[in-house]
């Protein structure tokens, strides 16, 4: 199940940065597991006196399981931005992105007009298999209605959501159909895929998207990259850009397709070496020959900066973009009794020349802001705004300069593009009128699309201005008031897209 997400660059400004936010909060993973020291027994008796006062004492009754649960959330935020504590009730849902599946009913949806609408039943899943369609209106799950104002993506993915095996009623509206129909779904594992486009873009150049980097994710790059090369590729351009990380050993094994044997792509360095680690590049190289660009932006976070570091310091590909977000922790699950889990930093992760990429966070709120930072002080337009300090200069291994102390510094810098930026297109986009106007002109022109295929489409496709206008009169369906002048300024973008 897919909920819609404005995250495109053009949105607006605000929502480029919170992609880099999150960039940063989404968690590496370790080479391994294990325990800890055991704590002071004195503070741990004052933990357990506080509690004790609280139950025996305080004059309401008083849970002090949540309290606990805070008390470990802010000695955890005392030490790194991402350390962090995952209550049993949240794990599934937390661990989901780096499983590469989640179990539901097997939809992509979107809200308009606070009516869930299928968008497409997600191929092979549960959805698929009983007959739902795109365009049906879900309006109640379980005997429940849940059309009505408000309705949210995870009110949506509350209701639809559910472990594999269990069993969810659901009714919808067909526009064919004159009265309601009645669905029963097994829930289901359902894949999320971690490469979002793979193609050639000339006879000889590929270019492959990865969005995260989960337990799948290397498979699909492989199978991707495999794919490309049977169609003549000879040149690969590997899109990294707000992929914000997820699994180690996933950008370990990709990285290890573009080196030959041997080469240093990673190490690690912990308190008492309990978990240093050091990963190298094995004979089974898929594309060590061949041109390789990488792309990166601010939301190219922890293993993206992986795979982008060690590329650079061995020479083998140019990074283009902007500096990447500056992840370079470590973190390592930790079981608890009830079921929760704190996800420890455990060490930090170097670039094969010695590079240490995660930036500063000795003040919390600084950290947090950096990528709004970053864009005030024009960061995103001037590469020469950005400041190193000569005690983090490093050698790649043909002695090229590179700098550690906070993300990964393109070779060839790429500024923010704003020229084209319209504020009437952003509020179009965020009041979601821009999808809701798409998906109707695809459920009304269906067939004629259908028939034309991809590359007629491609070649012969146009938006009109009839077109234009019906998207205006769907944003002031939801409540965006046009912008004739803006729409005519740049009406090249707006048809683009």
């Amino acid at each position: 199940m897919s909920g819609h997400k404005n995250s495109n660059y053009q949105i607006s400004l605000p929502i480029i940065l919170c992609i880099g936010l999150a960039g940063g909060v989404l968690l590496g993973s370790s080479f391994g597991t294990g325990g800890g020291k055991k704590s002071s027994g004195k503070d741990i008796q004052k933990l357990r006196e506080v509690v004790g006062l609280i139950e025996s004492e305080y004059v309401d009754e008083t849970d002090t399981g949540p309290l606990v649960e805070e008390a470990i959330e802010q000695m955890l935020s005392k030490l790194d931005p991402h350390s962090v504590y995952i209550s049993a009730s949240d794990r599934q849902e937390v661990n989901e992105d780096l499983q590469g599946n989640f179990e539901g009913i097997g939809i992509e949806f979107s809200i308009f007009h606070d009516t869930l609408v299928v968008v497409t039943p997600l191929s092979g899943g549960p959805s698929e298999a009983v007959g739902l369609r795109s365009g049906d209106k879900i309006v109640k799950v379980d005997d429940k209605s849940i059309g009505g104002v408000g309705l949210t993506n995870a009110q949506v993915m509350k209701y639809l959501k559910g472990p594999k095996g269990t069993e969810v009623k659901i009714e919808v509206l067909r526009s064919s159909s004159s009265s309601p129909l009645s669905f029963t779904i097994i829930r289901d594992k359902i894949p999320q895929f971690s490469v979002d486009a793979s193609y050639m873009i000339e006879p000889e150049i590929g270019y492959i998207k990865v969005n995260r980097f989960s337990q799948t994710t290397y498979q699909e790059f492989h199978d991707a990259l495999t794919g490309l090369k049977k169609k003549g590729m000879k040149k690969l351009i590997l899109d990294l850009q707000g992929n914000p990380g997820g699994l180690m050993n996933q950008a370990i094994d990709m990285t290890d397709d573009f080196l030959p044997d041997n080469q240093r792509i990673v190490f690690t360095r912990s308190h008492g070496q309990k978990y240093d680690s050091e990963a190298n590049s094995t004979k089974a190289g898929e594309f060590e020959q061949g041109d390789l660009i990488v792309l990166v932006n601010e939301g190219s976070a922890s293993a993206s900066e992986i795979v982008a570091g060690a590329l650079q310091d061995n020479d083998r590909a140019l990074i283009i973009g902007r500096r990447s977000y500056g992840k370079g922790l470590v973190q390592s699950p930790f079981e608890l009794n009830d079921g929760s889990q704190v996800r420890l930093t455990i060490s930090r992760y170097y670039t094969p020349s010695g590079r240490s990429i995660q930036k500063p966070y000795n003040n919390g709120e600084n950290y947090s802001a950096d990528i709004s930072s970053r864009y005030s002080h024009g960061e995103f337009f001037h590469a020469d705004s950005i400041q190193f300090n000569d005690s983090l200069k490093y050698q790649t291994v043909n002695g090229r300069t590179v700098y550690g102390g906070g993300g990964i510094m393109p070779d060839y810098f790429v500024p923010l593009d704003t020229q084209q930026f319209s504020a009437y297109l952003n509020k179009l986009y965020v009041a979601n009128a821009i999808r809701e106007y798409t998906f109707n002109f695809a459920e009304d022109q269906k067939s004629k699309l259908t028939n034309m295929g991809f590359e007629k489409f491609a070649d012969e496709f146009t938006v009109t201005d009839a077109m234009l206008n019906q998207l205006v009169e769907t944003g002031k369906l939801n409540k965006v008031n046009p912008d004739y002048a803006d729409l005519k300024k740049i009406k090249p973008y707006f048809r683009y897209m």
